[in-house]
């Protein structure tokens, strides 16, 4: 197993409008892109649970072939800016991916 972070160029979260967040893991390499898009690394059962969310507010796990990227959209839990909402940028959000670990067989 290798950690995420080892084999991903970028990890961020931001937001995809008031109501959603975005999640984008981009590879280094074309090879690790391919592993974590067959291995369904990124599933809609662990996404709610790194998130503390419903199976249906995972909107979206979108593999972007061209960029060696994934997408993952969720709905958020408040709505930007809302009373309470502390990430109104959506930017601290992808934290839970950081501990992730993907097969490296």
């Amino acid at each position: 197993m290798i950690p995420l972070t080892e084999v991903a160029s970028v990890i961020r979260s931001k937001n995809a409008g008031p109501y959603e967040l975005t999640l984008d893991v981009i590879f280094k390499e074309r090879a690790w892109f391919e592993k974590a898009v067959r291995s369904e690394l990124f599933n809609r059962p662990l996404m709610a649970r790194l998130y503390g969310i419903a199976e249906e507010d995972i909107l979206g796990i979108v593999p972007f072939e061209p960029a060696n990227a994934i997408k993952v959209t969720i709905k958020r839990p408040l709505v930007s800016g809302a009373i309470g909402e502390t990430d109104v940028y959506g930017a601290q959000q992808h934290a839970p991916l950081l501990g992730l670990m993907l097969d490296d067989a």
